[in-house]
């Protein structure tokens, strides 16, 4: 079901929800670039398998929020990671940031899975204000003598909004192996103001070859050159070796310009030991460039102001571990002085009268020829009616209103393709029985215009919801592998203030639809829609 307006905030703003609304204070956007030296070996038959997760702190509060994770990187110490922060830096506030280095054991998303490496916190304003932009601390963990050090490099962000693809090949590579041949992959490094590098992307593995042809693969301008075409790239062509220690090929350098200007350019892979050692070396093989194809990819209000709509469906988890909502304990209890942590749904999991039957999917207002509800107020008034008179019973099951929403976003697809998106958010206190199922329906969702927000609400663990959250692990099901990351989790208990009353709307607002724009992004670019010129006629949009 849809509302027919976007959500409002009802609850008195905090100075902590006042920041998020600061569109009139000065702010820059930046990214931050992780790398880290001799860390700790974690792993006993290996090196470690390093990832650092970044917390942030709200003003005001002494918390820390996770902001996001790194991939993580096999068999290293000194990893240079290559997915970045993008924040934004206010200069008049302190910006607190921690960031945590963990050696991964398994494919879990809990970090209490991983060994704990060590940690380092510091203002984001200490990073920016360094020489270069770029701060080195060491790690801290109490239980071991050395962890290791930590790099962040801050760089201001361009608004080049172009993209560039690019494929390579490489010929008469150097041999590495003892018993075959080599597994080459390449490295690419952005150039800093101050002259260093960053790694910005690394290509596949192309094992027991001298000649290999890697896939192509697309990358923001801004990422590889910040949008200065004839800024230095460098390309580090390495040999892949399980334990870690990979043997360094060659390098060449270039610039976007340049891989623009000059179709099928070759370099010499030059390996800068070998050349200082052999007299009459020549190189260490060959690179050619396949295709470099440059173009401004669409951002997401390109697509809305083009008439793109967004479908925005809120599902409420009605079933009896919530509690009787006559008692005051329950998740569902109506306080006549302050709003309950499910006001916002829209579909349920209950047993409805007459016949109180189990229902997966049932309209909130009570009308299924017409489910649609007048803005959040229509919501919240379905809610208040219906929590009054449904009889909250089990079990949890997920997959039927994921199923629901996807048969819808199907036919859209063919329908009309590309110019309807769908987000559903689901709220829930976290138990769920439909498990398998419930990962079936998001893999084939995945492949659909549909996004899914889960809010855990109440205090329970959310393993479950971790695990469908693909950040971290992408989710799979019999054998298939999502092909897009559509889920976002968050847990509600995390924007209740520390008197337990004061609900900070506007941060959740933000976090739960973070990941969207990147989300539709994917999918309008995996199936090649491109924006409709601007709807500039239309007054209103539907959905949020």
């Amino acid at each position: 079901m849809a509302a027919s307006a976007p959500p409002a905030y009802h609850d008195v703003v905090s100075p902590e929800e006042a920041s998020s609304f600061r569109s009139s204070v000065p702010a820059t956007q930046v990214e931050l670039h992780i790398s880290c030296r001799n860390l700790a070996d974690m792993d006993v038959f290996s090196k470690s398998d390093p990832m650092v997760v970044m917390y942030t702190q709200g003003m005001g509060s002494k918390e820390w929020r996770e902001f996001g994770r790194t991939e993580h990187i096999m068999n290293t110490l000194n990893p240079d990671f290559v997915k970045t922060f993008t924040i934004h830096y206010f200069f008049e506030e302190m910006q607190k940031l921690r960031f945590e280095v963990y050696d991964l054991d398994k494919n879990s998303a809990k970090l209490s899975d991983h060994d704990f490496i060590g940690a380092a916190e510091c203002t984001l304003g200490s990073i920016v204000g360094e020489f270069g932009g770029r701060l080195q601390k060491q790690l801290v963990n109490p239980k071991l003598k050395k962890p290791g050090t930590i790099i962040v490099s801050a760089e201001e962000l361009s608004d080049c909004k172009d993209v560039v693809t690019l494929q390579f090949k490489g010929h008469k590579l150097d041999k590495k192996d003892f018993f075959g041949k080599s597994d080459p992959f390449l490295v690419f490094y952005r150039c800093n103001e101050d002259n260093s590098y960053t790694a910005v992307h690394r290509t596949e593995v192309i094992k027991n070859t001298l000649n290999p042809t890697w896939k192509p693969f697309t990358i923001h301008a801004r990422a590889l050159c910040n949008g200065d075409y004839d800024r230095s790239i460098r390309v580090e062509c390495y040999d892949w070796d399980r334990d870690g220690g990979h043997d360094l090929i060659g390098i060449f350098s270039t610039t976007i310009n340049e891989l623009n200007r000059t179709p099928g350019l070759s370099f010499e892979c030059m390996n800068p030991k070998k050349q200082a050692k052999k007299k009459g070396y020549k190189n260490s093989g060959a690179i050619s460039l396949m295709q470099c194809k440059l173009e401004q990819q669409p951002s997401f209000l390109d697509y809305i102001r083009g008439g793109t709509q967004i479908s925005f469906t809120v599902a409420i988890d009605f079933t009896a571990s919530n509690g009787d909502p006559r008692n005051a304990n329950s998740l569902h209890y109506i306080n006549p002085y302050e709003q309950n942590q499910y006001v916002k749904a829209l579909t349920a999991v209950a047993r409805l009268p007459p016949t109180w039957q189990v229902s997966h999917e049932f309209p909130l207002n009570g009308n299924p020829q017409n489910p649609m509800c007048e803005g959040i107020d229509g919501v919240l008034a379905s809610y208040y009616h219906s929590i009054q008179r449904v009889q909250l019973y089990g079990p949890t099951n997920f997959a039927p209103i994921i199923n629901q929403i996807t048969r819808i976003a199907s036919a859209a697809q063919r329908e009309s393709p590309g110019k309807e998106y769908f987000v559903l958010l689901m709220l829930t206190d976290g138990i769920i029985s439909d498990m398998a199922q419930t990962k079936e329906a998001i893999v084939n969702a995945a492949s659909l215009p549909i996004s899914i927000i889960i809010v855990g609400v109440g205090a329970a663990e959310f393993d479950a919801m971790e695990e469908l959250d693909g950040d971290t692990v992408r989710l799979s099901s019999r054998g298939r592998t999502a092909e897009r990351d559509i889920v976002q989790f968050v847990p509600f208990r995390d924007y209740i203030g520390q008197a337990g009353n004061v609900i900070s709307g506007a941060r959740l607002a933000k976090d739960v639809l973070e990941e969207l724009p990147d989300q539709f992004i994917e999918y309008m670019k995996k199936r090649h829609y491109r924006p409709r010129p601007p709807q500039y006629n239309i007054s209103t949009l539907t959905g949020v």
